[in-house]
């Protein structure tokens, strides 16, 4: 795996689980009662985007290292994963 690969990898993984994160344990204004004037009772209340980026970032270093592990071990190759033997070797002609 490149360094550009890992990078690459980690980056979507980050984002993927950022976006699984977020709406964990979120509480609306309309939940808390304490709805702000012009907004919407479904905005967020109290939400810190800091600790959300951390639990994102401790879970994905977690993810991240398995993936590698798994890619640069050999384990799944990208042969593995031609469902349609559009990577075979071409048959001879008869």
């Amino acid at each position: 795996m490149t360094i550009t690969g890992a990078f690459v990898l980690f980056a979507v993984t980050w984002f993927m689980v950022f976006f699984i994160v977020l709406p964990l344990r979120l509480v609306t204004q309309g939940d808390a009662g304490d709805v702000v004037p012009g907004t919407p009772r479904a905005a967020p209340h109290g939400f810190v985007v800091a600790r959300k980026a951390r639990i994102t970032t401790l879970v994905t270093v977690v993810l991240w290292l398995v993936f590698v592990a798994i890619i640069s071990s050999g384990w799944i190759t990208i042969r593995d994963l031609d469902w349609f033997g559009r990577m075979s070797p071409p048959q001879a002609a008869p």
